[in-house]
């Protein structure tokens, strides 16, 4: 594996996030809509001498100002800090970039390691209907336990009604102490509920798998995060020595992680020196990463992939698709995040995740707001995380295709 990615170590990490929604563009200054407020504008000239070309700093220093000679409540400093530095990142305008304060850094880096205490539920922000959607559960999970599902909409958190716009503070208000209690409310097929979850060490174990009939080995990836690769290889042993001969891989559902882990994977499906991917930076300089390791899986391979198979999963569907001869892809066109974001650590516990590269198929194929055609179409089943044999008309055509 490319040694730019493979040995950033603990303060870097070069991740693909689960899917994410634009990100609430909060502005210093905004302007202000009179309509049904009790907003009053001031007769005096404009305060400072701030023009368009002043430095933030400056700028920060009048407004702050004005704050403390006219504002009736309390000023809290960080939250005043850390408020600015959101907007401040938030303003580029892109997505996927974002200020993290230490809390919400934490969080993050657990994330990415395998290991939280929360609820263990999956979300993501439906930017068309501005809602927070549910996308999936933990196995074992007290989510799961509770009966949360793929699909629900999640109104409020602790009585406190919530939409997309809150979906970058949603997180750390589900997540807590361990043995304290969230409830969760939930919009389902129109009737509203409400779910008492108590909080508790969530162990993420993203790779789960089972033989099936004719002697097809069955493993479902639900994330690429945490240590996602040595678990996919343990599955795949562990299935090879029950007498599979052929192999699905399930990733629909799964909104990324750390692109490394992805690349990990594909390596053992492809030969010693083939392209794995393509990562253009800022410049327009190309780095191409490439196989360092024999293959280790030879059989017929199907790939399942949905619309909800983002980033990560888009670059293992894009090397199977175009690298490894025995794969077929069955399912829908994946989500289209082709672009990598890095993540850098700050002495106070604080982040900054920024986007850093676009990357490509091994033929040099665009992801970004594409995605990846699958070989075989099958869109008239939703996977929910938990597989039904009897209706999962994708998981069929899978076994179909292995057992010709």
């Amino acid at each position: 594996m490319n040694t730019k990615n493979k040995k950033q170590g603990n303060s870097i990490y070069k991740t693909i996030m689960t899917i994410i929604a634009t990100a609430v563009v909060t502005s210093i200054v905004t302007t202000v809509l009179i309509y049904g407020s009790a907003t009053k504008i001031s007769t005096e000239n404009a305060i400072g001498s701030a023009t368009k070309s002043s430095s933030i700093a400056a700028k920060l220093a009048i407004i702050r100002n004005k704050i403390d000679q006219e504002y009736i409540g309390e000023v809290n400093e960080n939250d005043l800090i850390e408020g600015a530095i959101k907007g401040y990142v938030a303003g580029l305008g892109d997505e996927y970039t974002e200020y993290f304060p230490a809390e919400e850094m934490s969080s993050f880096t657990e994330d990415i390691e395998g290991e939280f205490v929360g609820i263990g539920v999956y979300i993501t922000k439906d930017t068309q209907n501005n809602l927070i959607l549910v996308y999936g559960t933990i196995p074992d999970s007290p989510a799961e336990k509770a009966g949360l599902k793929t699909g629900d909409i999640i109104t409020s958190v602790d009585g406190v009604e919530c939409n997309g716009d809150d979906y970058d503070t949603i997180t750390s208000s589900i997540k807590g102490k361990e043995g304290t209690k969230v409830t969760i409310g939930i919009l389902r097929d129109g009737e509203e509920l409400s779910f008492e979850i108590e909080r508790k060490t969530v162990e993420v174990k993203h790779v789960t798998s089972q033989k099936l009939e004719n002697n097809i080995g069955y493993i479902y990836i639900s994330s690429f995060e945490g240590d996602v690769s040595s678990q996919f290889e343990n599955s795949y042993n562990d299935l090879v020595s029950k007498g599979i001969t052929s192999l699905i891989i399930d990733i629909r559902n799964n909104g990324g992680g750390v692109v490394d882990e992805s690349l990990d994977i594909a390596e053992m499906m492809t030969n010693k020196g083939q392209t794995l991917l393509i990562e253009s930076d800022k410049n327009g300089d190309e780095e191409v990463i490439k196989a360092e390791k024999d293959k280790t899986i030879t059989m017929p391979i199907v790939l399942l992939v949905n619309e909800y198979s983002a980033s990560a999963s888009e670059i293992l569907a894009g090397i199977l698709k175009e690298d490894v001869d025995n794969a077929t892809i069955i399912g829908n066109t994946t989500y289209g995040k082709g672009v990598i974001q890095t993540l850098y650590p700050l002495t106070d516990g604080s982040g900054i995740k920024i986007t850093t590269n676009e990357y490509f198929t091994p033929n040099h194929n665009e992801i970004n707001k594409i995605g990846i055609e699958p070989d075989i179409k099958v869109d008239d089943y939703l996977f929910t995380g938990t597989l039904d044999q009897e209706k999962d008309t994708q998981l069929k055509k899978a076994i179909e295709e292995l057992t010709k």
